[in-house]
């Protein structure tokens, strides 16, 4: 049995080892774009947050309470159905709906980690640059900024392992993941198991590695200080 099994996975991957690679690079590209757009937005929001004035924060809160508390597939699904009949001046494909949706889902968190690295900075190091004239603006960017960055890229880092798994929701617009190529492959060779596995492996593959190489840097981080 398990040898059968041997034989399919070693044949599906030789014969459509072009495909997994496609979903690879797929999967690798939406999830790259999702946190660098994530970590913009996410910036953006978190300073709105921590805004002073009112209705700005509440608007950020609203939008991250908003985001966190409904599934990503429903975002999707908004985002795909929805936002192109609204926005019919702007032409809305595929990729652009799903990447549009994991972006400004992953822009709640990666706000909420943004605000928690600002705030974990000394409060005494802001009252130290305002007393030698630096404005809010100035203190903000050019000595609590940096160093929150320093506390949050683990955890940026973390985000965009979790992005990976999440691509997978793309798939139910066949977006060209490895989801995607899984069904493409199941619906050729009416086959599931297997290519299921192959696809799984890859997934923990890319997972493991990159935190692996996350846990590394944490490490790193801990010994320079």
């Amino acid at each position: 049995m398990w040898s059968g099994i041997g034989d399919k996975l070693v044949r599906i991957v030789a014969r459509y080892h072009g495909l997994f690679l496609e979903g690879i690079g797929m999967t690798l590209l939406l999830s790259a774009i999702t946190v660098l757009l994530g970590v913009v937005l996410g910036s953006f929001i978190a300073l709105l947050k921590m805004s002073k004035f009112r209705p700005v924060s509440w608007l950020a809160t609203i939008y991250i309470e908003i985001i966190r508390g409904t599934p990503l597939l429903l975002q999707l699904y908004f985002f795909y159905f929805v936002v192109p009949e609204a926005l019919k001046f702007i032409e809305f494909n595929k990729f652009t709906s799903v990447a549009a949706a994991l972006a400004l889902n992953s822009a709640a968190y990666i706000a909420e980690i943004i605000r928690g690295g600002i705030q974990s900075v000394d409060r005494g190091q802001t009252e130290a640059a305002r007393s030698l004239g630096l404005t809010s603006r100035q203190t903000m960017w050019e000595i609590v900024f940096p160093q929150a960055v320093k506390n949050i890229l683990p955890s940026l880092c973390n985000e965009f392992v979790m992005v990976i798994k999440e691509t997978s929701l793309a798939s139910t617009f066949f977006v060209g993941d490895l989801m995607t190529q899984f069904k493409t492959i199941q619906g050729i060779t009416y086959l599931s198991f297997e290519p299921l596995i192959v696809v799984g492996a890859i997934y923990f593959v890319m997972t493991f590695l990159l935190s692996k190489l996350v846990a590394a840097y944490e490490r790193r981080l801990k010994a320079s200080d």
